[in-house]
């Protein structure tokens, strides 16, 4: 089986959200235009376009641009299916900022994955990988990520960022 991954890094909102958007439009649409390229090729291609997108699943870069739905259904042709919209519309998230939960980090799946034949890969689900473990354990950030660095601090931790996961299975042939 082949399997295409498109791994992004969007551009930060550091500057603010609205004065940044224009550019995670534009990666949006370079990843757009990635997976065209593959689906002319290949129409079944099975594709995960993912990484941290500094976008939620219902920004428009993402919904729009990129064009993905959270309805499995409404993935086709086209059409990604972006299980993360879930998960966000629950307020989970994988990184938080001011007491707000972002879910940047995304998997976005081809409709192949989510409809295609049963002998190939197919999609089963995502998880957010947030672990106590994984979590700032006291103070003011508890319950965040454990970061690696705050204020130009070398704090010890991991990343800002939960990491995401997905689970794709393929039926067992005897």
């Amino acid at each position: 089986d082949t399997l295409y991954f498109i791994v992004c890094h969007w551009p930060s909102r550091s500057s603010g959200e609205q004065v940044t958007l224009p550019f995670r439009i534009a990666a949006a649409g370079l990843g757009r235009s990635i997976v065209d390229s593959i689906l002319a090729i290949s129409p079944d291609a099975r594709i995960i376009l993912m990484g941290d997108l500094n976008d939620n699943p219902v920004n428009k870069s993402v919904v729009k641009t990129l064009g993905s739905t959270p309805d499995k259904e409404m993935a086709v042709g086209g059409t990604l299916y972006n299980p993360m919209t879930y998960l966000y519309r629950k307020g989970i998230g994988s990184t938080a900022w001011r007491d707000s939960w972002s879910l940047f980090d995304q998997m976005i799946v081809s409709p192949s994955l989510v409809h295609g034949d049963l002998n190939s890969y197919r999609f089963y689900t995502v998880r957010i990988f947030n672990e106590r473990s994984l979590a700032q354990s006291e103070g003011e950030f508890k319950g965040y990520p454990n970061r690696t660095f705050g204020g130009g601090v070398y704090l010890g931790g991991y990343s800002d960022h939960f990491p995401v996961y997905l689970f794709l299975y393929k039926e067992a042939r005897f």
